[in-house]
Formats: C-alpha cells, structure tokens, sequence
C-alpha cells in the first residue's frame, strides 16, 4: 500500500470485518520500517478470537495482560492503557436489525504497520517475525502513531503506573506510546502471551495464538478453514488477528 492508497482509505470510518460494524478512524502518512533483526525469521505470530467461546462477563485475559506487562490502571478512564480490552461494535444499518457485539480489542500486529510508517524517530518498529514494538527510550511521544493507527489500539501512558506487579518485567514508562506486543519476552522465552494462558486456564480457549506460517498450526488451520475475518482488511495494512463469530 503506498503513500496515495493510505490517505484515500484512512478517510473512511472503519468498519467490523464483516464490513458492517464500525470503528473510529484516524489519519496516516508513511515512512520506512527500521531494519531490525528478529532471531524468529521465519515465523509469523498471528492471534484468532473466537467471539463464540469468549464470556461476555469475563476479564480473564485483561486481568493477565496488565499483571505480566505491567500496564497502567488508575481507575480512571482518562488515564487508564488498555492493551487489549473489550469494546462495542454497532451495526453500520441499525435497519438491518443486527445488535452491537462486544469484541475483544488489541493490537492488530500489521504486517504493514502505520504507526510504524509515521514514527519520526522510528521508536515503533516492526520484527522480522511480525512483532511490532515501541522502543520507550526513542519515544518522544509525539503520538503521531496514535493518530495513524485505524484500529484505536494505541495509547499514550500520561502518568507513572502506582503499581509494579511483575518485578522481572521492566515499568511502564510515562510519556511514551504502548500497545500489545503479544508479549513478546515471554514468546522469546518459548511461552505465549499472558492473556492466551489465562483464557485457556478458565477453559474458554477464545484465544489461539501460533505462527501463521506454519500450516500446521492450530492457528493457521482456523485461518485456513474459512469464516475467520479480519477488522477492515480493505485497508491493506494486513493484521494478523483473526475473528471467528463476527
């Protein structure tokens, strides 16, 4: 997708991936990805949801991603980072008698990243594994990143987190932007994200996480046997999370 492309489709709203539910849509401008070295070539991570397993009540996997990761809460929405987070989806023609989904939320890991695109000091970055990071000491945080990203799934840590969970994993630095990274040290450690273990820990398995260049992969073979979409895919920034019951 080059520069011309990318303006024209970040001018519309963004829809669900069936094309019928709507996100909010913020502008872009590109730029290069720095050239950084993964020891994963090879290996694609990429995520399915699977809406129909996932409890409407249940914080299982938020609960998860804010203790490994040490995200920001403050109890208060202004100031509060959600990584990955439940929100609704309203039907584009209400007409249509079709009711609002709620639908898990997070970084799409693009395989053509904006928030990559528009980084002046390229603090965002993509791994050659798919991963894409935000390097805290680059960041000025001019949230020029926030804005490009069509999916809302950055945010921008305004104030020191008052707690530190996860001692082995470094604090949440203020001033900077953040998003999911499928928690990328634990990947590089042989795990998985934290949000995928607690989802299967309480039997839901809503959650697959895997690499999408292995065909083996339960994760390719959900993506392989169709009915899996992706949030507005029209605008050829290629997530890599995958939705089954939108």
């Amino acid at each position: 997708m080059d520069r011309r492309d990318f303006f024209k489709k970040s001018g519309a709203a963004v829809a669900g991936a069936s094309g019928v539910f709507s996100l909010p849509v913020l502008s872009s401008c590109t730029g290069e990805d720095p050239p950084v070295a993964s020891n994963l070539t090879g290996t694609k991570w990429g995520m399915v949801i699977d809406m129909t397993r996932c409890r409407e009540d249940c914080t299982e996997c938020m609960n998860a991603c804010r203790l490994e990761n040490n995200v920001a809460f403050h109890g208060d929405r202004r100031w509060d980072v959600h990584w990955i987070r439940k929100a609704g989806l309203h039907p584009k023609d209400e007409s249509a008698g079709l009711e609002e989904k709620q639908v898990i939320l997070m970084c799409n890991q693009c395989d053509d990243p904006p928030c990559a695109m528009v980084c002046p000091v390229q603090a965002t970055y993509k791994r050659e594994d798919g991963i894409v990071l935000v390097d805290h000491h680059r960041c000025i945080g001019c949230r020029y990143c926030m804005i490009a990203c069509p999916y809302n799934a950055r945010f921008f840590n305004w104030k020191e987190n008052p707690e530190w969970p996860n001692k082995a994993y470094p604090r949440r630095s203020h001033g900077v932007a953040e998003s999911c990274h499928f928690c990328a040290h634990l990947i590089d450690g042989g795990g998985r994200p934290a949000c995928v273990d607690a989802c299967e820990r309480i039997g839901a398995r809503a959650l697959v996480f895997g690499d999408l260049n292995d065909p083996d992969s339960e994760v390719s073979q959900l993506v392989a046997g169709g009915g899996a979409k992706r949030i507005r895919e029209d605008f050829g920034t290629q997530p890599k999370v995958y939705y089954l019951g939108l």
